[in-house]
């Protein structure tokens, strides 16, 4: 395989190298594989790895959602939903070297601890190993998830064992991945802070337990697990959702994240996501069916509710729309943000002047394609486009939601179903789970309609978390969305025609939502008041990814994924 061949013959290559100048290739006081692990020091700087971005195939910001329908991107179509992956995808063979780089890195740490043993207490070695075991079975989850049967091991391998080994059964990777789990919940504790770094806890095991089992449809183990997090009595959901993506701290909603920091130059490019008078570049927008899906206030889709007007998309919806798309007219990193054309200029609010409308299509054509902008995550420290936001890959909220959706499945609908929906929910209202005549509190006992209500619940809460691509992959709907164009604002001579002259701006008519709560802008399109941007046509064969090629060419062993 690839990934391990490169790490082992690495160090092969720097002592032949090395040799021929007769250097001492261990001394005593550099680190290397002949004295490394000694301390409990050495120990955490490697676990220190795991937590960086490029191991989680994260390195660059919202990487899953761009293949989903919560994504528009000008004209731009991925290869995922335009259906055209092929063993030679980029995506996949990132994963694969990053995910597997990962694995051989946590199996290093935790065969390195044998030579702590008289170093440190048992105590201390069993929370290290627990720590390295806890990143080993994520990622093992996540290739399993994507590849089916895949390549396993826990162990350092020679090169001739590395060309030996095929695909293991999914179903042994995932007992082993539960099993690291267990170890991990059983040995870290409820707090695990060192050098001021929140490290792996209990919580984040128990909780990352409990999604590796809903990727795998294991819904009593969903249950107990999250019915264990709950129990702990440590997390809550913080006050007010729009602030809580804007922290730079760890708040008491983040069960488990990765750290980034401007003064470690841990950073990532935010311009391409921000609005043109305010310097960024509109790249990339929330979609136009995202902004279809958010209920409004009476609890009722848009196509339902007589509280919509879609000339006004924003009013009378749920908060967490303006929490995350920017509201039309509203203030937005110092300017207020407004596509329509007939607003030439808007307000700088910290000089009050007004300055030229660069967010309209009625100024350039590469203003937003579909009038949309992000606001979720974005404040002012932002500018000059370098975000530092910690990427939270596991949030109270999730564990609520997931342990509803078991109980769903499990056909145990009860009231802690609903409590747990409709705590992430009133947060949103910002009021109480008992103070039903502020927020529209789910009360249904339908199986079917709750379904749908929970699934939509979690699209709108957890929108841009990199979420939304393994919901869909769990569910097996991509074909439903992906199979539909998307859609974007006219170009400006035929909009300024059908929309601004006859007055009928933003949208003349409301998006049908379909019986599984997946919005369908067809009709407006096919009057002429919008325009399509780009064709998605998902294959289902995407359900599983390719074995990259250049793995197979490598290794007899190893045998594609069918279609590919």
């Amino acid at each position: 395989m690839k990934t391990v061949k490169k790490y082992i013959i690495g160090p092969f290559l720097l002592i032949f190298m090395l040799s021929c100048a007769k250097l001492d290739l261990v001394p005593l006081s550099e680190g290397s594989s002949e004295n490394w692990y000694s301390d409990q020091t050495q120990i955490e700087m490697s676990l220190n790895d795991l937590y960086r971005t490029y191991v989680w195939h994260l390195e660059d910001g919202f990487k899953t959602d761009r293949w989903t329908d919560d994504w528009a991107q000008r004209l731009v179509v991925y290869e995922f939903p335009a259906g055209a992956i092929t063993s030679e995808w980029e995506e996949s063979e990132a994963m694969w070297t990053d995910t597997y780089k990962g694995i051989s890195r946590a199996n290093r740490v935790i065969e390195g601890l044998d030579n702590a043993a008289e170093a440190l207490p048992e105590e201390t070695i069993n929370r290290l190993r627990a720590e390295a075991a806890f990143f080993r079975a994520y990622f093992y989850a996540q290739l399993i998830t994507l590849y089916g049967d895949v390549p396993f091991f826990q162990n350092t391998m020679t090169i001739e064992e590395a060309f030996e080994l095929g695909r293991e059964d999914a179903e042994i990777v995932l007992n082993a991945v539960y099993a690291d789990f267990d170890y991990a919940i059983e040995h870290l504790p409820i707090e695990n802070i060192s050098a001021d770094i929140r490290r792996v806890s209990k919580g984040a095991a128990i909780a990352m337990k409990a999604r590796v089992a809903l990727w795998m449809s294991d819904w009593e183990i969903v249950k107990e697990e999250t019915q264990k997090v709950m129990d702990l009595g440590v997390y809550s959901l913080h006050p007010d959702y729009e602030t809580y993506f804007m922290s730079k701290k760890v708040e008491d909603e983040t069960i488990f994240s990765l750290p980034r920091s401007k003064d470690l130059d841990e950073v990532w490019s935010s311009r391409n996501f921000m609005p043109r008078t305010a310097g960024g570049n509109a790249v990339a927008q929330p979609s136009w069916e995202l902004l279809s899906i958010y209920p409004c206030t009476d609890g009722l889709l848009i196509d339902e509710s007589p509280l919509f007007n879609p000339q006004k998309p924003f009013e009378n919806r749920d908060p967490r729309l303006s929490a995350t798309i920017v509201e039309f007219g509203s203030e937005f990193l110092g300017f207020i943000y407004d596509p329509d054309p007939r607003v030439e200029k808007v307000l700088n609010v910290n000089t009050g002047q007004l300055v030229e409308n660069k967010d309209t299509k009625g100024y350039t054509q590469h203003a937003s394609y579909n009038g949309l902008q992000l606001r979720k995550y974005a404040d002012m420290n932002w500018i000059p486009w370098l975000a530092d936001n910690p990427i939270i890959l596991m949030r109270y909220a999730d564990v609520l939601l997931m342990y509803a959706e078991a109980k769903i499945e499990l056909g145990e609908i009860d009231e802690t179903v609903h409590n747990a929906i409709n705590q992430v929910r009133a947060r949103a209202y910002h009021t109480t789970v008992g103070d039903v005549t502020n927020y529209p509190a789910v009360t249904t006992m339908d199986s079917d309609e709750l379904r749908k209500t929970l699934r939509i619940e979690r699209r709108i809460e957890f929108v841009w978390e990199g979420k939304r691509f393994w919901d869909l992959h769990r569910w097996r709907e991509f074909e439903i969305p992906l199979n539909r164009p998307y859609y974007g604002l006219l170009p400006i001579t035929e909009m300024r025609a059908k929309l601004i002259e006859t007055d009928l701006w933003f949208w003349p008519i409301t998006p049908e939502i379909d019986d599984k709560g997946y919005p369908d802008l067809d009709e407006l399109y096919e009057q002429g008041y919008i325009a399509k941007l780009g064709e998605r046509n998902f294959d289902p064969k995407q359900y599983k990814w390719p074995i990259p090629n250049k793995e197979i060419l490598i290794n007899d062993n190893l045998e594609p994924n069918d279609g590919y």
